[in-house]
């Protein structure tokens, strides 16, 4: 039994790190009033921005966002994912639609707050 319990400990004290730095890595900053970033891209209330990708992660990442062309700024999912829609002025805690096409995820009211401040 001893031997179980120490095994299980072991394990644990392994799993932990990694889980905790799957969880840095799905995080949001706020650099800046309005602004959220995840690793790839930042928002602002106009829509993912190039410049502020630019500005807050690097010329690398704003370099590879700038690749991507034309697509629609105003809908978007953190790889948390929370997705925000810019025109409904609303995050959601998922990207999913129910039958009849409405969102089905609950409202993230924290990055709702801190994109749009409502």
């Amino acid at each position: 039994m001893k031997k179980i319990v120490t095994m299980l400990v072991f394990v644990f004290v392994g799993i932990v790190p990694v889980l905790s730095g799957a969880a840095e890595t799905n995080s949001l900053s706020t650099p800046a009033p309005g602004v959220i970033c995840d690793s790839y891209l930042c928002v602002d209330v106009d829509g993912v921005s190039n410049i502020l990708t630019t500005k807050y992660l690097g010329a690398k990442k704003g370099k590879q966002l700038a690749a991507q062309d034309e697509f629609d700024r105003t809908a978007f999912t953190f790889t948390n994912g929370v997705h925000c829609d810019i025109k409904e002025k609303v995050c959601r805690k998922n990207r999913y639609f129910d039958a009849d096409g409405n969102p089905s995820g609950a409202i993230d009211g924290t990055t709702t707050q801190l994109l749009f401040g409502q």
